[in-house]
C-alpha cells in the first residue's frame, strides 16, 4: 500500500517531540512503545490500544478510528499540498476529544478534529512547522 491508497480516516494532523533534543525540541520521552524520536518519521496515533484509546477518545468527536498498534506504517497525505509522509507507530495521542470540532483549511480544503501526530521531521517533510496544523488523510 501507499499514499492514497487505502483510507483510513481524514482529520488534522499535528506535530510533537519525542526522544532526544532535535530542531525545534529540547529532550522528551521515547513514547508509549519507546524509540520515539523527532528526528526520525514517527507518529502518534490516539487508537494504539485499549489504555491509549481510553484517553484520547477519538469515538466522542464521531472518529471510528481503528485500532493499530506499536511499528504500524501509515500514510499521512497534507490534503494542502498532496504531500505525503510515511510513519511508523511509536506513541499515543492525540488527545482527540479535547480537539472535538476544531477545523483547519486552506481554501476550501478542511479538516476538523485531531486523528495523529507527526514528529517534526514527518510533519516538516509535507507542511511547514509554523502551520502546526493541518488537513490530513491517512492511508495503510
Amino acid at each position: 500500500m501507499a499514499c492514497g491508497t487505502n483510507l483510513v480516516a481524514r482529520g488534522l494532523m499535528t506535530w510533537f517531540c519525542c526522544g532526544n533534543a532535535w530542531g525545534p525540541c529540547g529532550g522528551a520521552g521515547g513514547g508509549a512503545c519507546g524509540g520515539c524520536q523527532s528526528r526520525l518519521h514517527h507518529c502518534a496515533w490516539p487508537n494504539r490500544n485499549a489504555a491509549c484509546f481510553d484517553i484520547t477518545r477519538p469515538d466522542r468527536c464521531g472518529k471510528n478510528l481503528p485500532r493499530h498498534g506499536c511499528g504500524h506504517r501509515f500514510f499521512v497525505t497534507n490534503r494542502c499540498s498532496n504531500d505525503c509522509v510515511s510513519v511508523v507507530v511509536h506513541d499515543c495521542g492525540p488527545q482527540t476529544d479535547l480537539f472535538c470540532g476544531q477545523r483547519n483549511c486552506c481554501g476550501s480544503t478542511c479538516g476538523e478534529d485531531k486523528i495523529i501526530d507527526l514528529t517534526p521531521a514527518a510533519f516538516s517533510a509535507i507542511a511547514s512547522l509554523s502551520a502546526g496544523v493541518r488537513p490530513c488523510r491517512v492511508d495503510n
